[in-house]
């Protein structure tokens, strides 16, 4: 059989553009002649819907988006994510053929931890769903499901499943692609079954999807694999029926059986046979990215995805001749293009040439807009007001005029502000509150100072130049990315690591 994994990147809420991509996926696949189609998690609604799911009108409208999409499946079956419901809400895979809803298989295991909140939204389903595809019996599961070593996989293989499918929103974290794929082998191996693994892809808010869908035997090995950080229709060719002869040399599965208390209740609902086909298809096996490339690829698509989905044009990053800032810029601009980044240097008395100078180089380097606006005169101004000050307050005051700069040009232009700080930086409380905390989007606000360096001698290596001076990487080796600027004053200590 032909297995299409439409690996999509949807945008929460927006019913209407995810079932026009889902139908063009589904249009696709069709024409590549593919007998099931596997979309991702709660491809209908995008992930997570959180309180949308709380609206009837929305639960109601995401049924007949469903509807939509069954109706676009006339050669070929599909299981589309989307919210079901039936007395109470369920997170649902919609199995789609020939026009219309077949069945509704409801995902067993909510999780509800780090950045989960399934609990709050749906009720926990039990029953099992096979689809019997001639030879082939297809059992579904959604994302968490396949997460424990035991049911619903187990009993789906002990009721015949010979190809586990799972729909999933599986969120990245670096290295996260690597240990997923090994939790599938295991899946794959301990129930002897073909396992298809369709993640969603693009940036939620927070979140980031890496996609990385994968298809694996029933002996663990490798069929398939999607790219990462882009959307993708993965195809191939399976025979899951090469199951069956492992399954009947292997012991433990008997008394797997044996210890339950009765076999597995399944619902079965009976489809197509799978064609003959044409010419069989090379299935694609994409390499995983290396760590600093997932890094830079999952930066990039987060803050694409949260410029875009929320309707913004351009962002705007108060640059200070610090790593921090040059490293933003350089991800803004290799992920939005030069023409939608802006770059604002902010000195004052206590700024270095050093800073200014590669404040400038950087933003030349990767051709965007630049302006220097002093501050000098508004800095003198406040101090004179508050008749002098010192110590801490001196120090955070520069910071926060700058904030209020950029948020200023933020509501002028419509620029969103990306703020700067690193995570080492936000751990310790090496900020400033409304100063360079001020931002709409924390580009960084998960990597490590360590890996701000890390990345920005990757970013120069891939560009085969020094996007990112080498005096700044250089300059940033202390605890703070402005030193230069600092050893000029004590004033400034604080005020320039993120937005001077």
């Amino acid at each position: 059989m032909r297995i299409a994994l439409a690996q999509l990147n949807v945008v929460v809420g927006d019913l209407d553009g995810n079932v026009e991509r889902i139908t063009a996926a589904l249009t696709e696949a069709q024409g590549a002649a593919a007998d099931l189609v596997v979309l991702p998690e709660l491809a209908v609604t995008g992930y997570p819907p959180e309180d949308l799911l709380l609206r009837p009108g929305f639960v109601r409208a995401a049924r007949e988006s469903v509807d939509e999409v069954a109706r676009a499946c006339t050669d070929t079956v599909a299981l589309v994510g989307a919210p079901a419901f039936d007395r109470d809400l369920a997170n649902a895979a919609f199995v789609c053929a020939e026009g219309t809803v077949k069945g509704v298989y409801r995902k067993h295991f909510l999780p509800n931890y780090g950045v989960f909140d399934e609990h709050r939204y749906f009720a926990a389903g039990r029953d099992l769903l096979l689809l019997e595809m001639g030879d082939v019996l297809v059992g579904p599961t959604i994302c968490e499901d396949v997460w424990q070593p035991g049911p619903p996989a187990t009993d789906l293989a002990l009721a015949g499943a010979t190809l586990l499918v799972n729909l999933s929103a599986s969120p990245f974290h670096v290295g996260k692609a690597e240990d997923r794929e090994e939790m599938l082998v295991t899946r794959a191996r301990d129930n002897a079954s073909y396992v298809a693994f369709c993640n969603l892809v693009g940036g939620q808010d927070e979140l980031v999807f890496d996609g990385h869908s994968v298809v694996l035997d029933d002996e663990g090995e490798l069929v398939a694999r999607a790219p990462g950080f882009e959307e993708a229709l993965l195809l191939v060719d399976v025979d899951p029926t090469e199951a069956v002869g492992r399954r009947l040399r292997d012991v433990r599965r008997r008394e797997l059986a044996r210890s339950l208390p009765a076999p597995p209740s399944v619902n079965t609902i009976r489809l197509a046979a799978p064609g003959a086909g044409d010419e069989p298809v090379a299935a694609a096996v994409t390499p995983f990215e290396p760590e600093l490339e997932q890094m830079r690829l999952g930066l990039g698509l987060g803050l694409r995805d949260y410029v875009t989905k929320n309707g913004f044009g351009d962002v705007v990053i108060a640059i200070s001749g610090g790593i921090d800032s040059a490293l933003t810029a350089a991800i803004a601009v290799d992920a939005l293009g030069a023409a939608h980044v802006h770059t604002v240097s902010m000195p004052s008395r206590f700024s270095s040439v050093g800073t200014r100078d590669d404040a400038r180089e950087v933003s030349e380097n990767l051709g965007v807009d630049f302006r220097e606006v002093p501050i000098e005169a508004i800095v003198g101004a406040y101090h004179e007001a508050l008749g002098g000050l010192e110590g801490l307050a001196a120090e955070n005051l520069q910071a926060r005029i700058r904030g209020t700069m950029l948020m200023a040009l933020s509501n002028a232009e419509g620029w969103l502000v990306l703020a700067t700080g690193n995570k080492s930086e936000m751990a310790v409380g090496y900020s400033t509150i409304y100063g360079d905390m001020v931002g709409g989007y924390a580009l960084l606000k998960d990597v490590f100072k360590t890996d701000v360096w890390r990345l920005s001698r990757h970013l120069n290596e891939r560009a085969e130049r020094a996007l990112i001076p080498v005096s700044t990487i250089a300059g940033s080796n202390c605890a703070s990315s402005s030193s230069r600027e600092r050893s000029s004053s004590t004033y400034a200590s604080r005020s320039g690591s993120s937005t001077s």
